[in-house]
């Protein structure tokens, strides 16, 4: 038989950000209550006591609690930022892709180098730094180019070794910056750095965003 709780359930399971609210204790389970009332008396095809969805919202958020065990955040140790990226999106190709390995040795580490190749299905993207645009591009005349991105900024939190094999530690992270409503356009993840690929526009409130995460109290949730 379904309940009021089932559906609560089930609206709330669709909805992440609700179940943080609720978890961060500044939602009003009757104003929440009355928000969802309509869908469930429409699921269950009757009306419903606004007490009851009340009492379903509270037993939600303490099954939340119970099964939620974030991962602490004090092993990212330091935040890198570097500006001046661009994005370069091109058809996937055999001959795309060995342009873009190939370039490897145009890059300039010690320089503030920075190259990282996205190959998915059927795109392969190169992030890199702007003053090699040009010349990236014109070695890609003869593909087919999908996008070309300006202006972006990589911010890298670097980590301790557990980092990969905590569950829920890129969601913690990324909880952050999607409440300040961020956008993120790519993201690169290797044994010791989490980097978000961001807009100019948006890199100080990210960048200060993450800095508060990691100096959060250890028992933040």
């Amino acid at each position: 038989m379904v309940t009021v709780s089932h559906v609560v359930k089930n609206i709330l399971d669709k909805h992440v950000f609700l179940q943080e609210a609720i978890n961060q204790g500044i939602v009003s389970y009757n104003k929440l209550a009355d928000n969802i009332k309509p869908e469930i008396e429409s699921e269950l095809g009757k009306k419903v006591k606004h007490n009851a969805i009340v009492m379903a919202l509270r037993r939600y958020n303490e099954n939340l609690e119970k099964k939620q065990h974030r991962p602490q955040l004090n092993y990212f140790r330091e935040i890198l930022l570097k500006t001046d990226i661009c994005y370069i999106i091109v058809e996937e190709s055999m001959a795309s892709l060995d342009i873009f390995q190939n370039f490897y040795k145009n890059i300039n580490f010690k320089h503030g180098g920075f190259y990282n190749i996205v190959h998915g299905n059927y795109e392969i993207g190169m992030i890199t730094n702007k003053r090699y645009k040009d010349t990236l591009l014109k070695e890609l005349s003869d593909e087919k180019i999908a996008n070309v991105v300006d202006d972006l900024v990589v911010i890298s939190l670097t980590h301790s070794e557990d980092f990969l094999f905590t569950p829920g530690v890129i969601y913690n992270v990324l909880r952050f910056v999607a409440w300040e409503n961020i956008n993120i356009l790519s993201i690169i993840l290797t044994p010791e750095e989490l980097s978000l690929v961001v807009t100019r526009v948006d890199a100080m409130k990210c960048y200060n965003t993450l800095e508060k995460m990691i100096n959060a109290p250890k028992n933040h949730k």
